[in-house]
């Protein structure tokens, strides 16, 4: 019997994708990398002027954007999203990519209870809930679908600096991919993780002003760039993908040990 073609199509087409933390740096990528695929794209984040913006560039490269004006320390907002989205684009989200974070940029005996929440929700409890909202609308219109949490090595390794809380969010968002994916694999729902390392975004170059500049200690002596995910993200929410869930890919050019 001759085996069938593999699936590597990256046509999204007919999808709609919502993007969280879509006004700058690697969410800004995921946005108009889904969109160069045919996905329709429900951008969200804070900052509307910037939405606005990502939502031009993505119809004026021929695709579909929507601006979704998101806290994500409002649960009830978070909650609202994937409705919104729906309304807006015509279809239920099949694609989810938790992308929006924020540091902690304290030492941990120094951060006020408002930064603390600040970060715990955004990184992990706003994730959470969308994720978890997204699921279940998926799950009453009997469709499948993909998720897509943003972690970080920092997950993984931690050196000190004034990031603790920043690296436990991200062990959080990792360990939610893993059960996550146990609890919707009947449900056709694959939950994946991508854990970058120094990508330039808008966060690790204000980082980089802090602490100085991280690129000559790395083996290969660089900083990833933002497209360089783009294959990782796409496997996860193409066909190729169709028998990984629970997994959380590292994407760190060798820059730390193991």
């Amino acid at each position: 019997m001759a085996a069938s073609s593999p699936p590597l199509s990256t046509d999204l087409s007919g999808q709609v994708a919502l993007v969280t933390g879509a006004t700058s740096g690697l969410g800004r990528r995921f946005a108009n990398v889904l969109a160069q695929c045919g996905a329709q794209v429900a951008l969200a984040g804070r900052r509307v002027e910037r939405l606005d913006q990502v939502a031009t560039e993505i119809r004026e490269a021929g695709g579909q954007a929507l601006p979704i004006p998101l806290d994500m320390t409002d649960a009830e907002a978070v909650q609202a999203a994937p409705a919104a989205a729906e309304e807006g684009l015509g279809a239920p989200v099949s694609i989810l990519v938790n992308n929006a974070g924020i540091p902690d940029a304290q030492r941990a005996h120094k951060m006020s209870l408002e930064l603390i929440d600040a970060v715990i929700d955004t990184n992990l409890r706003g994730p959470y809930v969308l994720a978890c909202e997204v699921a279940r609308r998926l799950i009453e219109a009997k469709r499948p679908g993909r998720i897509v949490n943003i972690s970080s090595v920092g997950a993984y390794h931690y050196a000190g600096g004034g990031a603790a809380l920043y690296s436990i969010t991200k062990a959080g968002i990792s360990r939610m991919t893993q059960v996550l994916a146990v609890e919707w694999a009947r449900f056709h729902i694959n939950v994946n993780g991508i854990a970058p390392g120094a990508f330039h975004s808008e966060m690790m170059d204000g980082m980089i002003e802090r602490v100085g500049e991280m690129a000559p200690h790395f083996p290969r002596k660089r900083m990833g760039q933002p497209e360089q995910l783009d294959g990782t993200l796409l496997y996860l929410v193409s066909p190729s993908s169709e028998c990984v869930t629970g997994t959380v890919v590292v994407v760190d050019d060798g820059q730390g040990g193991r």
